[in-house]
């Protein structure tokens, strides 16, 4: 039985994480923390833990593993003493909001001996995963351009603290918007879909609409317009957004040499694949999250599953050449050029 503590009990510890620990029959959660006191004391009596008044003391009760489901500037911090501490960790996404401190969280993985997995759940969705292996099989052929969107209204809903005063809107808590909200886990799917990684990028990073509540425009971008060159030579966009008040749109269209594969674009199909001929073949593998519809990530199953084999297949290390390809699209924003990764 892993003993599990939960550094941060907001919307995705108490819609993820912590139920998906329940289900879990080698997984207790022992220790929670939260900045908000109440919060963290309510959780515990309903999970059996211990509410812990600071993260340090947390850290030092004897635990395996930790979820870290606070804002986007604590995470590295936090990651790297808990492995320093010998304490596997589990980090939300965007796993850090500089590239200097994602390459410490690895590097104190490294040196720590400890598993450093990355809650980037897109590659978990069995239709993804069903996908990457039609394309790797050569059904569309050879890949020549994507397209893949994460658009929603925004998290004002989603938040532990609903409203225009979310964290996420906060520069310093949250310092990226929409791109490092949505933007990182369309990253990172394309990588895994095409088995393939980012060499350039060219990018839009703006805020067009999102406004928090003094009335003003928010700190951060609600929309990020981002053209993804690929080592293998293959070219596609990633849009991700704040401003669809319309049905959320999570989608990935896989342009190739023999046919074109959409994904969750077809209400009725999960995949659809369309041949040069016009033959259609269509997969039904699983339905795609979204805010308003949760079901089990699977982040947390393969998070135990990796504790058990001592290796993870979403690490640091790996969910780092997603990261700099993040950060090379706010530097190509800011430069107005195209950015190396």
């Amino acid at each position: 039985m892993y003993k599990i503590g939960i550094i941060g009990c907001g919307k995705i510890a108490q819609v993820r994480h912590i139920p998906e620990y329940i289900a879990n029959s080698k997984a207790e959660i022992k220790a929670v923390y939260d900045i908000n006191r109440n919060r963290a004391e309510e959780i515990a009596l309903k999970v059996g833990a211990t509410a812990y008044e600071e993260i340090d003391e947390l850290l030092s009760s004897d635990l395996d593993a930790v979820s870290i489901c606070t804002s986007n500037d604590s995470h590295a911090e936090i990651a790297v003493k808990a492995l320093e501490k010998g304490i596997n960790v589990l980090c939300e996404k965007p796993m850090a909001v500089t590239l200097e401190s994602a390459e410490r969280m690895v590097d104190a993985a490294e040196k720590s001996g400890k598993i450093l997995m990355i809650g980037q759940n897109q590659r978990l969705n069995g239709t993804h995963m069903r996908a990457h292996d039609l394309i790797m099989r050569g059904e569309i052929g050879r890949v020549i351009s994507f397209e893949t969107v994460f658009a929603h209204s925004g998290p004002e809903t989603w938040s532990i603290d609903p409203g225009k005063n979310t964290w996420f809107f906060d520069k310093k808590k949250a310092v990226m918007g929409a791109m490092a909200d949505l933007g990182i886990h369309k990253t990172d799917l394309i990588r895994f879909l095409l088995d393939d990684d980012i060499s350039s990028v060219s990018a839009k990073i703006a805020t067009l609409d999102k406004r928090g509540a003094d009335g003003s425009l928010i700190a951060v971008d609600d929309n990020a317009f981002v053209i993804y060159t690929m080592k293998s030579g293959a070219v596609g966009i990633m849009r991700a957004s704040w401003t669809n008040y319309g049905p959320e749109n999570n989608s990935t269209v896989i342009y190739g040499s023999e046919g074109v594969m959409n994904i969750f674009v077809n209400p009725e199909h999960s995949i659809e694949v369309v041949k040069k001929n016009g033959e259609r073949d269509f997969y039904d593998v699983e339905k795609i999250q979204t805010n308003d519809s949760q079901t089990s990530s699977g982040v947390i199953d393969a998070f135990i599953e990796s504790l058990d084999r001592g290796y993870t297949d979403i690490s640091g290390e790996d969910v780092l050449k997603s990261m700099k390809a993040v950060f090379a699209a706010l530097e190509s924003a800011e430069k107005g050029k195209e950015e190396r990764v």
